[in-house]
């Protein structure tokens, strides 16, 4: 069976780990914490999670990593606050044509963090 793009994105090594965004869309400029970080994407914890398919301007602060990166991305899922509070409330967001430069920078990242917090 052949694989598909979220087959190869799911086997990207993800971290668990809180790091700043900030954020554009539509006029909108805000900053929030995302989590879930990986070489495809990452989840943003938000009360106001954007539309799946809204197109978003990102900066993400990389623990350890002097410069921001600065990346194009898309919201892939959105996950409304519930009233138990049992699922965390934001979005996932894809990212969309990372050079190579910037791809090594995140897998570096994970991996040395997943390393240095014993995640594996």
């Amino acid at each position: 069976m052949p694989k598909t793009k979220e087959d190869n994105r799911r086997r990207s090594a993800r971290l668990h780990h809180e790091v700043p965004v900030a954020y554009r869309s539509e006029g909108s400029f805000l900053t929030d914490w995302a989590t879930d970080i990986s070489i495809g994407g990452l989840f943003i914890n938000s009360r106001k999670p954007l539309p799946v398919g809204t197109v978003l301007k990102l900066i993400v602060q990389l623990p350890g990593d002097g410069s921001p990166i600065d990346v194009a991305g898309r919201v892939t899922r959105a996950v409304e606050p519930d009233e138990d509070g049992g699922a965390a409330a934001g979005m996932a967001v894809e990212l969309l044509e990372l050079d190579p430069g910037t791809r090594a920078r995140i897998e570096e990242l994970v991996e040395r963090l997943r390393r240095d917090l014993g995640a594996g």
